[in-house]
């Protein structure tokens, strides 16, 4: 596979990333503020609806993948599952008063984080063997 080809991947993966990243700010802040759910009910379902979305769009585009779609978002709720816990751990950690690091650049890390380990597993684990298998006219 040529270089070219996996930075337009990366490239590709990023921006979708970044695109869910702002369905989940906006789906957090309407129902936490709009709506006055519980903090961890507004979080649950933003972070539901940006991993849909982001899982879709790569697969379909970033990874062209005809892979099994059940198989494949189990897996990913797998690294959400070791993600989610650790992440929430570290923050608080990093955060708290003995630490004293700034909430917003700790998330940065954090999203930094995720963006490198999500790609890295999706390529590796969810698509591996399966990655430009379905025809796709975005097939850069």
């Amino acid at each position: 596979m040529s270089n070219k080809k996996e930075f337009f991947r990366t490239i590709k993966f990023t921006l979708f990333s970044i695109s869910a990243g702002i369905i989940e700010l906006i789906s957090f802040s309407l129902f936490n503020e709009v709506f006055n759910f519980n903090y961890w009910v507004s979080y649950l379902i933003a972070l539901i609806l940006s991993v849909i979305w982001n899982f879709t769009l790569n697969r379909k585009i970033t990874f062209c993948s005809a892979n099994n779609v059940p198989i494949a978002m189990l897996k990913v709720a797998g690294y959400y599952l070791v993600f989610t816990p650790l992440s929430t751990w570290w923050t608080a950690y990093l955060t708290s008063e003995k630490v004293g690091i700034n909430e917003y650049i700790v998330l940065a890390g954090t999203m930094l984080i995720n963006l490198i380990t999500e790609y890295l597993f999706q390529k590796y684990v969810v698509f591996r063997g399966s990655i430009d298998s379905a025809k796709n006219d975005n097939n850069t």
